[in-house]
């Protein structure tokens, strides 16, 4: 592995518990850049089609992988994404395993026209701690973290705490700590 002046970071959790939200958040506030697996897929062609039950793309992992991997090996990126176990564990430094209260998630779910099974295909997931399990079996211990995201302060904390976080890694690894730093 290339060695990295910006850590890469998993956003994971099930749908609907702010994936996408906390990561355009944390783009704005560091110099991060959000790599949005579905939208990837799709783009880049990493795909076996469309799936009419899920509404979703079958995503062809080996292709991702590769489609991805030159900017993993530049590092700055945040990930996001439902699945975190494909990634090698040598291009994550921090998977960050989002949770939200059932019934908050329940909400969302249903505000995006989920059909039945899969409402509850993604609510059986989330109250069966599916992904924290799978992110704590394929990483290390000390890089994944579960935070909460069910409202406007839970998302306000959690960029504070990541964002600090990536501070911090930058001054362990000799990396710049600020935009300013960038030039920017």
């Amino acid at each position: 592995m290339i060695s990295r002046s910006k850590p890469n970071i998993i956003i994971t959790g099930t749908p609907g518990v702010g994936k996408t939200s906390l990561c355009e958040s944390l783009i704005d506030t560091t110099d991060l850049q959000h790599l949005p697996v579905n939208r990837i897929a799709k783009e880049r062609d990493c795909h076996e089609g469309w799936d009419e039950d899920t509404k979703s793309w079958i995503v062809d992992e080996d292709k991702l992988l590769d489609a991805i991997e030159s900017e993993i090996e530049q590092g700055g990126c945040l990930i996001d994404w439902h699945a975190c176990d494909l990634f090698p564990e040598g291009w994550i430094d921090l998977v960050v395993v989002l949770r939200s209260d059932s019934t908050v998630l329940y909400d969302r779910l249903t505000a995006r026209n989920y059909s039945e099974t899969k409402l509850q295909e993604n609510m059986d997931a989330e109250i069966m701690e599916v992904l924290l399990a799978e992110a704590r079996d394929a990483f290390e211990e000390g890089i994944v973290i579960e935070l909460q995201s069910n409202n406007a302060e839970d998302m306000e904390g959690n960029v504070v705490r990541i964002e600090a976080w990536v501070r911090q890694w930058k001054q362990d690894h000799g990396g710049a700590t600020s935009r300013a730093d960038y030039g920017g």
